[in-house]
């Protein structure tokens, strides 16, 4: 890595004294509570987002939204539809209106589903952020909007920090983009293309596209809501969405566990050869995370999805892995984690656009790891790494959730593990030291 961060905040990282058998509940998905907020802020009506995950990045986003007049109430819910009770947030559609300062944080979601949003707003839209994010792609949004007929003031950076310059509707229309460094740019685009008068019809054109998981979930969301989309999979023209204009619904929307956030306590038990039950696992999602059913079998594991969940167990064996991660790639620090205490190599592929993340996470996985006594080796497009003795010692997180637990699931079997600001996993999993130890102690999480 070419930075290291200041030391601080350092968390020792328990090591499992024996097998881990313990029933976890994983809070909401950030992908699923975004979106929601993000449509029910745009309809015609007022709906529910129930289960939401309350993290720092669903929170920006409820922030950001707030700040450009949507009404967003916070409540205890006893149940919905289906029965489903726990938190609920009420979303209020209003014209949307500036000026408004919006506070991106290091979300990804945000700075990009958000600027589209923007264009729909009556007033100037200001977005600033951490450092971090101004160092995170976002011209192919921009020019893509500006493209679309938004009017929008970067001072050429084609990144943060920048002003939406709203005229209280976007034309819309046809539009290029190269959504290679990430899927959100396509999905940006989709959720609010509804509003515009056109519509929109969004062409990829670049050689790869990571993560289309995301776009499927951000499909069906969009069809959930009563959008029009017409997509490849439907029989359309290769990397190419189209959505017509339309009202949207507002919808009584549950929200499912972050299946990706469940990756730390699934490899708990992969590493002690326990059981872990992650609850409410769904029997169909878009999540990417549900592919860690596949992943962590072929390394050792074995799982069966029953009415309480997703029941996983360890066999006590670690099994290296030559796996193409490109449609999952958010797994990437969790596997590499499990696969430097596998018992042969691994080879992690299709992932070069993890250097675009909150950190370079490719580097910075193999400087943590070997750091640690690993060795494990960048290639063009991922990891390779080669299991050997690991010891104690600093796990720097870079100020990336997934790189704090990645140092945790190491941590599980090696002593002295000391990971630096854990804190950072607050931005999708709150509170997750205590559910770690929870977890630990067999009481469950």
């Amino acid at each position: 890595m070419t930075e290291t961060p200041a030391l601080h905040a350092l968390w020792p990282a328990p090591l499992a004294d024996g097998t881990v058998h313990a029933t976890v509940t994983v809070p909401g998905s950030k992908s699923v509570t975004n979106r929601a907020l993000v449509l029910a802020a745009l309809a015609a009506e007022p709906g529910w987002v129930r289960r939401p995950l309350r993290s720092r990045d669903s929170q920006l986003m409820s922030d950001a939204l707030r700040a450009l007049g949507v009404g967003i109430e916070e409540t205890a819910s006893s149940s919905s539809g289906d029965g489903a009770g726990g938190e609920a947030w009420r979303v209020i559609p209003a014209a949307l209106h500036g000026p408004a300062t919006v506070d991106v944080g290091n979300a990804g979601t945000v700075m990009r589903f958000l600027p589209p949003v923007a264009t729909l707003a009556a007033g100037d839209i200001r977005f600033d952020g951490d450092p971090r994010s101004y160092e995170r792609p976002l011209g192919q949004v921009i020019s893509a909007l500006r493209t679309l007929g938004a009017r929008i003031d970067d001072d050429g950076r084609g990144a943060l920090p920048l002003t939406v310059q709203g005229g209280g509707a976007l034309e819309g229309g046809v539009v290029e983009i190269d959504a290679s460094n990430s899927s959100q740019f396509v999905s940006a685009l989709l959720l609010s293309g509804p509003r515009f008068n056109q519509g929109v019809e969004v062409r990829h054109t670049g050689t790869t596209l990571p993560s289309m998981p995301h776009i499927r979930m951000t499909v069906e969301m969009l069809r959930a809501a009563g959008a029009q989309v017409d997509t490849p999979e439907a029989g359309g023209e290769p990397n190419v969405w189209r959505v017509a204009p339309s009202a949207l619904l507002g919808r009584d929307v549950v929200v499912e566990p972050d299946l990706s956030n469940a990756q730390p306590f699934l490899a708990a038990a992969l590493i002690t050869g326990g059981t872990v039950t992650i609850r409410d696992w769904p029997r169909r999602t878009t999540q990417p995370g549900d592919e860690l059913r596949r992943i962590f079998t072929e390394m050792g594991g074995s799982c069966e999805l029953t009415d309480a969940g997703l029941v996983f167990t360890g066999s006590g064996k670690i099994h290296g892995i030559d796996v193409d991660l490109g449609e999952v790639g958010e797994l990437t620090p969790g596997i590499a984690a499990v696969a430097a205490l596998a018992d042969s190599p691994s080879t992690l592929r299709g992932v070069a656009h993890l250097r675009l993340h909150e950190t370079d996470r490719l580097a910075a996985l193999t400087a943590e790891i070997n750091g640690l006594g690993g060795e494990v080796t960048e290639t063009a497009d991922g990891l390779h790494i080669r299991p050997r003795p690991l010891h104690g010692g600093v796990f720097h997180t870079y100020d990336d959730h997934r790189m704090a637990t990645a140092g945790a699931v190491i941590g599980l079997a090696v002593e002295g593990v000391q990971i630096e600001n854990v804190a950072t996993t607050a931005k999708t999993l709150p509170d997750f030291p205590k559910m770690w130890a929870r977890m630990l102690s067999g009481a469950g999480a």
